[in-house]
C-alpha cells in the first residue's frame, strides 16, 4: 500500500506538469483550432484598476496613451479602488487626454472595481490591465486583432517577467512554462485562465462580472457558456518586474488560489464532459489537479520516508527529495535577488505549492472573499 501511494503520488505530479501538456500536444494532431486574425478596429474600452499607485500611475497612463490604436475608438477608464494617496489627483491631470477617472470611495477589491468600470464601458471589446504592466506600442492592436475570429470570446496576453537585475527569476521560469501551456491549450481548444494583468474580452462576455470571483478565470467560463473560447496571443505581451517583497507576494499567491478555488467549486457544471466536451478535461487537469499537487507532494514525501529504509533505490529517491527542498529553503532564506538559478526554480516551486496549501486551508475554513492589494515591484 505504501509503495502504491508513493508511485501514485509521483505519477500524478508528473502527469499534472508534463502528462497534461503532452496530451494537449498529441490532441493537436487531431484538433487544430487556428485563430483567424485580421487588422480590425472596433471601439475599445481599456480599464486600468488602481489602488494607491501614485508612484506608477503616470508611467502607466503615458504607456497607454502611446499605444498604436485609433484615438477616436479608444476609451480609457482608471478604476481607482478607494485610493487614499495622490493616484486620483494624477489621473485627473490626464482628463485633457481623454482619460476617465472612476473614483470608488469604499475599497472593495479589484473585481468590484472592474465590475463598476464595465458599467461605464462603451467598447465592443473591453481590455483589462494592471498599473504595473507595460505594453508594447502595438500590444493593443495585437490583442484586438483576435476578435476578427467570431469564435473568440476572450484573449490573454503572454507575460514577460524579469528580476531587478534584468535576468529571469524563479517565477520567470514558471511563467514561461505557463505561457507554453497556454499556447498548447489555445491550439486545441481554449484556455482555462487568462493573465490577470492584461486580457481582453467581448462586451457580452463581461456582462455577469462578479465582485466575489476572479475575473481572469470567470471570463473564460463566461466565454465557454456562450459557445466561445479563450486563447493566448504570443504577440500581445505584458511586461512586469519581479516583486520587491516576497512575503507580500506569497500572500498574493494565496489570495489568487483562494479566489480560483472559489470560482471552481461554484462552477462544477464545467466538469460535465457531455456538455462541455474537451474543456471539462482541461478544467480538471489545469485547475483541480494543479491545486492538488501539494497533497501529492506530501504523500510522496511521507511514503518515501517510510520506504527509504527498505531499499537503496527508495533511499536515494528520498535523498533527492530532501536535497530539492533544502535548495528551495536555502533560496528562500537568501532571497530571490541573491539566489542562484539552481535555487530559484526549487524555491518558486515550493513557494507556489505552499501558497496553494494555505489557500486550501482557508477555503475549507470558510474564507471566500478577499481584498486585492497590488504587489510592490
Amino acid at each position: 500500500m505504501i509503495v502504491f501511494l508513493f508511485i501514485s503520488s509521483i505519477l500524478l505530479i508528473v502527469y499534472t506538469y508534463f502528462g497534461y501538456p503532452v496530451s494537449l500536444f498529441l490532441a493537436g494532431f487531431f484538433r487544430n483550432k487556428d485563430v483567424k486574425k485580421a487588422s480590425v478596429s472596433p471601439y475599445v474600452t481599456t480599464i486600468i484598476t488602481a489602488y494607491n499607485e501614485e508612484e506608477k500611475i503616470q508611467e502607466k497612463l503615458e504607456n497607454t496613451l502611446s499605444l498604436e490604436y485609433p484615438r477616436d475608438k479608444l476609451q480609457i477608464i482608471v478604476a481607482s479602488d478607494g485610493s487614499t494617496d495622490r493616484t486620483n489627483e494624477i489621473v485627473r491631470d490626464y482628463r485633457k487626454h481623454g482619460v476617465e477617472l472612476l473614483e470608488i470611495i469604499e475599497r472593495k477589491g479589484k473585481e468590484n472595481a472592474q465590475k463598476e468600470a464595465v458599467k461605464q464601458a462603451k467598447g465592443d471589446v473591453i481590455v483589462f490591465t494592471d498599473v504595473a504592466t507595460m505594453l508594447n506600442p502595438e500590444g493593443l492592436k495585437q490583442i484586438v486583432s483576435n476578435f476578427a475570429d467570431p469564435s473568440i470570446g476572450c484573449v490573454s496576453s503572454e507575460d514577460r517577467l524579469i528580476g531587478k537585475d534584468g535576468k529571469p527569476c524563479g517565477e520567470g521560469f514558471y511563467v514561461r512554462y505557463e505561457m507554453w501551456l497556454r499556447r498548447l491549450e489555445s491550439k486545441v481548444n481554449s484556455l482555462v485562465g487568462l493573465s490577470g494583468s492584461f486580457f481582453a474580452a467581448r462586451r457580452e462576455v463581461c456582462q455577469d462580472f462578479s465582485d466575489e470571483m476572479q475575473s481572469d478565470f470567470r471570463t473564460v467560463l463566461s466565454s465557454i457558456k456562450l459557445g466561445l473560447r479563450g486563447i493566448s496571443d504570443p504577440h500581445a505581451i505584458g511586461y512586469y518586474q519581479d516583486v520587491a517583497d516576497q512575503k507580500h507576494e506569497f500572500d498574493r499567491k494565496i489570495r489568487t488560489v483562494l479566489r480560483g478555488i472559489t470560482v471552481f467549486f461554484r462552477h462544477l457544471e464545467f466538469l460535465n464532459v457531455f456538455k462541455y466536451g474537451f474543456f471539462s478535461y482541461q478544467y480538471l487537469c489545469h485547475k483541480l489537479l494543479r491545486w492538488l499537487v501539494p497533497v501529492f507532494l506530501f504523500i510522496a514525501f511521507v511514503s518515501n520516508a517510510v520506504l527509504a529504509w527498505k531499499s537503496l533505490l527508495f533511499f536515494m529517491l528520498f535523498i533527492g527529495q530532501l536535497s530539492f527542498y533544502c535548495l528551495a529553503i536555502l533560496g528562500w532564506m537568501r532571497g530571490s535577488s541573491s539566489s542562484s538559478g539552481l535555487m530559484k526554480v526549487p524555491m518558486y516551486f515550493l513557494t507556489v505549492n505552499a501558497s496553494i496549501l494555505v489557500a486550501w486551508w482557508r477555503y475549507l475554513s470558510g474564507h471566500r472573499v478577499v481584498i486585492w492589494t497590488p504587489s510592490e515591484r
